[in-house]
């Protein structure tokens, strides 16, 4: 039992079993673009960004062109889904830059520009340019005109981190 064990392992393959042999890579069809598609597009309801769903189509439309011509070489395929990637990402930005979409919640990952046309009271005086205010639970640096404590302010931009006040009649 030893020695055939030993036999096996120790010859060689033969030039048939070698032609014989296939990669994993000789055998993607265009169903495999097609689940590729579905996947991607899947992933793009997990991470944010809108990224996997322009990546999904172009699997999507490699699978319809691997299956129009099945004799396509994987070199080729690989070639026209990242050609088709980089154009899917360019004009699907391109869309959604014209065309934004809609939300009935447009600042809620702004925070600052939620205070704007809100009313508050300096906490620390507005000098060269800069002061602080209490806004809820916390405190907001905030620019304007210089102002003493206590002046009621009503917020008028958000830039960044800094609230632009101004001070209301």
């Amino acid at each position: 039992m030893f020695h055939l064990l030993v036999s096996v392992i120790a010859t060689p393959p033969s030039d048939k079993d070698m032609m014989a042999s296939t990669s994993v890579f000789d055998e993607i069809t265009f169903w495999h673009w097609l689940i590729a598609g579905v996947i991607l597009m899947m992933f793009e309801m997990f991470v944010p960004g809108v990224v996997f769903m322009w990546l999904g189509i172009a699997a999507l439309i490699t699978g319809v062109v691997s299956w129009l011509s099945p004799d396509l070489a994987l070199e080729w395929q690989l070639i026209i889904f990242a050609a088709l990637s980089v154009v899917s990402v360019v004009v699907g930005r391109l869309y959604l830059k014209q065309r934004p979409l809609k939300t009935d919640h447009p600042t809620l990952n702004r925070r600052g520009e939620q205070y704007v046309g809100r009313h508050f009271t300096l906490d620390e005086p507005i000098e060269g340019g800069f002061g602080k205010i209490k806004v809820d639970d916390s405190t907001w640096k905030v620019s304007g005109d210089d102002l003493p404590v206590g002046t009621k302010v009503e917020v008028i931009a958000a830039e960044g981190v800094v609230l632009k006040v101004k001070a209301r009649d």
